[in-house]
């Protein structure tokens, strides 16, 4: 069994606006500690994974930056799609392409802006599902443990009895539900936060393709043929022109019966929000995360990022105030999720200096 993996990095971070724009997106950035997200994505798979076996895909945009971030990976491991097409399309390319090269891959898919503490735990779970789905043929997701009714992540449903050590059937996956519902899954005790993460052999997955998506199949082996030739990108260009964009989760594992899940027992966050952020942000003893050059004075519970300029903040408490070289953003704490209402507002009056 030889591992392989590959980081999904071609989001642009809507939520994480104004600092995450389309040429720097949230998985480019240092939000904590000195390294990118992204590069802390790939430190934490030394030990696991060589260099030479992981893959990142992302776009044209992207792509130079990454390769400048991440110099220890091969170039041509630096996979670029010609448009966005969602994570079955994006799990599928790079499944071809590893295939291609080694028949029993078995390969982590993981996205590139996670924070994951425990290396040594996380390590040991990838491990021991690389077995099982080697094994079993199986597709196997992370389940975080939840720890408080979280609105802002899906979950999936598990059977109670585990098919292996630590690894049980998957039942049901559901959408980010309300809090209601949130509180209801977790007094359940069987629901698990759907972590984005996946193990597989990757004949396996694209088996599943071939069974749920056959005209991604189809259009995966056009490509297929091409690799390596100087045919390649034109055909990639026209293949992805015509694929529709569904993700893995509703094109693939809500319908397969071949899922399962190992339950991470380690800290994990999918940092969505400003909220993420602000929450496992050191803080002072008012309750405040500040960033920059900042005066603060009865304010407090607030996250205040401004380094290219002085900023003054007076009497106001659970705030996120975001203000960069260009652009500024003033949100309550739990209205976070709406930031990316912003996007598609810029996108829509094509004001692309802020993007």
């Amino acid at each position: 069994m030889e591992l392989f993996a590959v980081i999904m990095a071609g989001g642009v971070g809507s939520r994480f606006w104004p600092r995450s724009k389309e040429k720097s997106p949230k998985q480019l950035l240092t939000i904590f500690g000195e390294n990118s997200m992204i590069q802390n994505t790939v430190d934490r798979l030394k030990g696991l994974v060589d260099d030479e076996n992981i893959y990142v895909i992302t776009n044209k945009i992207q792509k130079p930056e990454i390769v400048a971030q991440l110099s220890q990976i091969p170039k041509e491991n630096i996979i670029e799609e010609p448009f966005g097409r969602n994570t079955a399309a994006c799990i599928g390319l790079a499944s071809i392409i590893i295939e291609k090269r080694n028949k029993d891959a078995v390969t982590l898919i993981l996205p590139a802006d996670h924070i994951i503490k425990d290396k040594e735990i996380f390590h040991n779970i990838l491990k021991n599902s690389a077995v099982f789905a080697d094994e079993s043929k199986g597709l196997v997701t992370i389940g975080i443990p939840p720890t408080r009714p979280e609105t802002g992540y899906g979950y999936i449903q598990i059977d109670d009895k585990s098919v292996s050590d630590n690894i049980f059937k998957v039942l049901t996956f559901a959408e980010k539900p309300n809090y209601a519902t949130a509180v209801r899954f977790i007094e359940s005790g069987d629901f698990m936060w759907n972590s984005g993460m996946f193990i597989w052999r990757t004949d396996a997955i694209l088996n599943e393709i071939k069974t749920y998506l056959p005209d991604l199949y189809d259009g995966l082996y056009a490509i297929r043929k091409d690799i390596d030739t100087p045919n390649y990108e034109k055909t990639l260009f026209n293949v992805y022109g015509i694929l529709k964009s569904i993700s893995i989760d509703y094109g693939i594992m809500e319908k397969s019966k071949q899922v399962f899940l190992i339950k991470g027992e380690f800290s994990w966050s999918d940092v969505g929000s400003w909220e993420e952020v602000y929450q496992l942000t050191e803080k002072n003893s008012e309750g405040n995360a500040l960033k920059g050059n900042i005066y603060s004075d009865r304010t407090i519970d607030s996250y205040i990022y401004s380094p290219d300029k002085f900023t003054a903040v007076i009497g106001v408490e659970s705030l996120i105030i975001i203000n960069t070289k260009d652009a500024l953003l003033v949100c309550r704490r739990d209205h976070c999720q709406d930031v990316k209402k912003i996007v598609d507002h810029l996108k829509i009056n094509k004001m692309s200096e802020y993007l």
